[in-house]
């Protein structure tokens, strides 16, 4: 039976913490214990060499005789001393002993050897040290209870740093662990809600993670249920308003019909298409906000050259250049009329309008430049805004309703796309829009 995983940010990164810092720790004793070790024994072998060096100066001091009857009074504590020489099954042990190194600095001026004899007391090994003394007489020393290859070995230099950068690196991936298990579900949240500006009718989010973050989730999801019914009661409201206002538009006409002054007439008729022409735009708006998930495939390059034989149907200048290498899953009518707004505009304020279509990885861009005047660098991001319009276009000619970019802008934003203007080098405004291929 598997432990439950715990459902509170809080407690999964103060359990995956408590974890990490039990294992570090558990690290740290032991290599702890392991030096500890080390210097304990150190010490040890240390002590035995200055009792060596110190039995046998004194032995140096007596004679022969005097010798025979202290030698075994010399060694009875810890060491067995023996003025004989070594045992026939005595094998030399390896220069690695610790035990070695001591000796020699205890006793430089003295020849230092260690041997394994296997035929010990009892039958157990016995670690022999050979030395002479200064006439020349051999001492061995035997050292019950000191096994020939101590249980440690004196790590090498690097063995250290290797266990620390160990350390390191764990913690490291601690810690990345930690923050990712963190992170995840709230880069998921980040990246649904710079998605809800582009498409506000995309799919909840899934309610998953921890407590706080699924708390957080249900309020986004939440949010984006409302902000869909606000944006769907706006169209429907305004809807309503353009319906309502066509009858009394339609009496205003009939009524300026029965108007004896021309010219009054002309400009009563011509305040009357303004409102119908604001009326409408306005509620293509508020329709150019709202998303389909009904895409088709869409052959770019087609809708281009019909939208350009359109162009050149009302007598303006229009060029294409470039394809596109497949299809864009979008929607037709939404391109169509982005689309054709750029174009529009282009050909009022600009005159010539050159279209250029460009493959990108992951991306397809349509330029479409004018060969106007352009704009100060000020207003390139203004004109987006909902009836902005620029001085040079405040007039019932050319000027609009100040909504076409802003339509244009929502419509491509429903299809995963942007559209940014910047003043051609050459002279004229290119208007850019980036449409982006789903990734696979």
């Amino acid at each position: 039976m598997s432990i439950p995983w715990p459902r509170s940010l809080f407690s999964r990164l103060m359990l995956i913490w408590l974890a990490g810092i039990a294992l570090v720790l558990a690290v740290s004793f032991m290599l702890f214990v392991g030096e500890r070790d080390r210097v304990g024994r150190h010490a040890l072998f240390q002590g035995l060499a200055q009792e060596v060096a110190a039995t046998a100066d004194v032995l140096d001091r007596m004679t022969p005789d005097e010798r025979e009857r202290w030698v075994d009074e010399l060694g009875r504590r810890r060491l067995r001393l023996s003025l004989h020489p070594l045992p026939e099954h005595a094998r030399p042990l390896p220069i690695e002993h610790p035990l070695l190194p001591a000796l020699r600095e205890a006793m430089p001026e003295r020849a230092v050897n260690l041997y394994g004899n296997r035929r010990g007391e009892e039958g157990h090994p016995v670690l022999l040290i050979s030395t002479q003394l200064a006439d020349g007489a051999p001492l061995i020393i035997r050292l019950p209870g000191v096994p020939f290859s101590p249980e440690f070995h004196v790590p090498p230099p690097g063995q250290l740093l290797s266990a620390l950068l160990a350390l390191v690196i764990g913690v490291s991936a601690l810690i990345w662990f930690s923050v990712r298990v963190a992170t995840r579900p709230l880069s998921r949240l980040s990246a649904a809600a710079t998605a809800l500006g582009e498409d506000p009718e995309r799919a909840p989010l899934d309610i998953r993670g921890p407590t706080e973050v699924a708390n957080a989730v249900a309020a986004f999801n939440q949010m984006q249920q409302r902000i869909g019914e606000h944006m769907r009661e706006r169209t429907r409201i305004l809807a309503a308003i353009s319906h309502d206002l066509q009858t009394p538009i339609t009496r205003l006409r009939l009524r300026a019909e029965q108007v004896d002054d021309d010219n009054l007439k002309t400009r009563i008729q011509a305040d009357l298409d303004a409102m119908q022409s604001l009326i409408k735009e306005g509620l293509a708006y508020a329709r150019s906000m709202e998303s389909s998930n009904e895409k088709q495939a869409v052959d770019l390059n087609q809708l281009l050259e019909a939208l350009s034989n359109d162009a050149l149907d009302m007598g303006w200048t229009i060029t294409l250049a470039g394809r596109a290498n497949s299809p864009f899953q979008g929607q037709l009518s939404a391109l169509r009329r982005a689309l054709w707004n750029l174009i529009e505009n282009g050909a009022k304020f600009g005159g010539q309008v050159d279209i250029t279509i460009e493959e990108a990885p992951g991306e397809v861009s349509i330029r479409i430049r004018d060969h106007g005047p352009g704009l100060d660098p000020s207003e390139l991001e203004k004109v987006f805004a909902p009836f902005y319009r620029t001085e040079s276009s405040r007039n019932r000619e050319t000027g609009g309703t100040g909504l076409g970019l802003a339509i244009a802008r929502n419509l491509l934003r429903t299809q995963q796309g942007e559209i940014s203007l910047s003043n051609h080098p050459d002279g004229g405004l290119e208007a850019r829009v980036s449409l982006r291929r789903p990734t696979a």
